[in-house]
């Protein structure tokens, strides 16, 4: 048993103490620090939940991401929970995972602890199903939005209109600097060094207006086809005419996309395209408010576990 320092969701201390082990299904159950050999365990558990995850999305998460797999004595895999940090103030939570068999004894909780004592004095943010809502409340989350996630076999469309004044291109390396800054306002943290990651197994689009970014969407292989996200823009017709290319471009295949936009021209353009609303999860956060309402928004997001 250990005392670990944690922050309150408007910002204060607090002391909390945190079981080392945890008996769960009359087994001990020990966290150990996630690594690279642990793949197979965690895909394994995404498997338990019906995940779509691959091999190539879990190894992304844990090269991005820190955090623990709870393993019994026989070295089954009971639970996940990771951060990713971002910037020096924010961290998003994601990859929390519980065994479906353990789901009601502790195990969940016992492992959100150890992540958000490691992130004391950090905003948080998570994507929480309806299953584990109760649980990031009662540790003092609280609700910011409902993200809408839209997926299914692509169907072919007449692109949009061009909104007047603003040119769509690929992304260039050039453009890096200017996609990080306009980010930065939309999502609410810096969170460069997971772009720089993400462009690198993306392909990506840039909307201008005469020479200025206003927007950027990128696509990358994930899970049962391609994930579109993140995506910035200042409105809704932006983000359409960036993305609208690779639906057509992808017609017959599984694309998905990820949004805590609900405007009436976005989703009808998703559902036209084959992309309907298959689920939603409810974004929570512990700390100050951090996404953008004004402005370049976050149309699309990079995943769950990383806003």
């Amino acid at each position: 048993m250990s005392q670990v320092l944690t922050n309150t969701s408007d910002g204060q201390d607090q002391r909390e103490t945190v079981e080392s082990h945890l008996t769960l299904d009359n087994y001990q159950a020990h966290a150990l620090r996630i690594s690279a050999a642990d793949r197979q365990l965690l895909h394994e558990l995404t498997i338990s939940v019906f995940w779509p995850h691959r091999d190539h999305d879990i190894d992304l998460f844990i090269a991005l991401g820190q955090g623990y797999l709870a393993i019994d004595e026989i070295g089954r895999a009971m639970g996940s929970a990771m951060y990713f940090p971002m910037g020096d103030d924010f961290a998003m939570f994601g990859m929390m995972v519980t065994a479906p068999r353990l789901q009601t004894q502790g195990a969940g909780r016992w492992l959100l602890k150890r992540i958000m004592a490691d992130c004391a004095g950090r905003d948080l943010r998570l994507s929480a199903t309806r299953a584990a809502y109760w649980l990031y409340e009662s540790e003092g989350f609280v609700p910011v939005n409902t993200i809408w996630q839209h997926q299914g076999i692509a169907r072919d469309i007449h692109l949009p209109a061009a909104v007047p004044g603003i040119e769509v291109r690929p992304l260039d390396e050039a453009d890096i600097p200017a996609i990080l800054a306009l980010d930065r306002p939309g999502y609410g943290a810096d969170r460069s060094q997971i772009l720089k990651v993400l462009l690198g197994l993306s392909e990506g689009r840039v909307a201008l207006c005469g020479s200025e970014i206003v927007g950027y969407a990128l696509m990358r292989p994930f899970g049962r086809g391609k994930v579109i996200g993140p995506v910035i823009a200042g409105d809704e017709r932006i983000a359409m005419q960036m993305i609208a290319p690779w639906i057509q471009a992808n017609t017959g295949s599984f694309l998905r996309l990820d949004t805590p936009t609900q405007g009436e021209q976005f989703t009808a353009f998703l559902s036209a395209a084959g992309m309907g609303c298959y689920d939603t999860v409810t974004e929570m956060r512990f700390g100050r408010q951090r996404r953008a309402t004004m402005g370049p928004q976050v149309f699309g997001l990079a995943a769950h576990s990383l806003g």
